[in-house]
């Protein structure tokens, strides 16, 4: 199977636990790069020390995916597109779309995968910049998955097709 280029950006995420965990399924799945946004712990601490209960659930996956900190998700977004990445916002929303149905016409493309934080999600902002919004149907009561399985989720569908 020919490597895809898929690359993540975590917008806000708050969870420490929940970054490492997609630290760790990133490396599984073959994504190349995740970018730690706006608050999003990133693998190193502020003084350049490693986050141990980061690498404790990462389980050194932070060591093997490229990774970057960046202040400004709007800012980042605007280069990776320029760069020619099409950008896949995982949220549920009005114009969102089931994450198995994105057009041929870009998973042609080079893919960025745009996750918000555990709360309240991705802002209107960023989901404006969105070459399309996607969503996991949900079918029990909850309305929701954790950030991490619902990147798990749209990584391997993203990464496999």
């Amino acid at each position: 199977m020919k490597d895809r280029d898929i690359i993540a950006v975590l917008h806000n995420v708050r969870s420490v636990h929940n970054v490492g965990s997609i630290f760790r399924t990133a490396d599984a799945a073959g994504v190349k790069k995740v970018y730690c946004a706006g608050i999003t712990p990133a693998p190193l601490d502020r003084f350049g020390r490693p986050r141990a209960d980061l690498a404790k659930v990462a389980l050194g996956a932070e060591k093997n995916v490229a990774w970057e900190a960046a202040r400004s998700t709007a800012a980042l977004l605007a280069r990776l597109r320029k760069d020619g990445y099409a950008l896949l916002a995982l949220e549920q929303d009005k114009h969102s779309i089931p994450y198995d149905k994105i057009p041929v016409a870009i998973r042609r493309r080079k893919l960025c995968l745009v996750l918000g934080d555990e709360v309240r999600g991705l802002p209107r902002s960023l989901l404006a910049r969105a070459d399309r919004v996607l969503e996991i149907p949900m079918r029990g009561k909850k309305e929701s998955l954790n950030v991490a399985v619902a990147f798990g989720i749209a990584a391997y569908a993203l990464t496999n097709n």
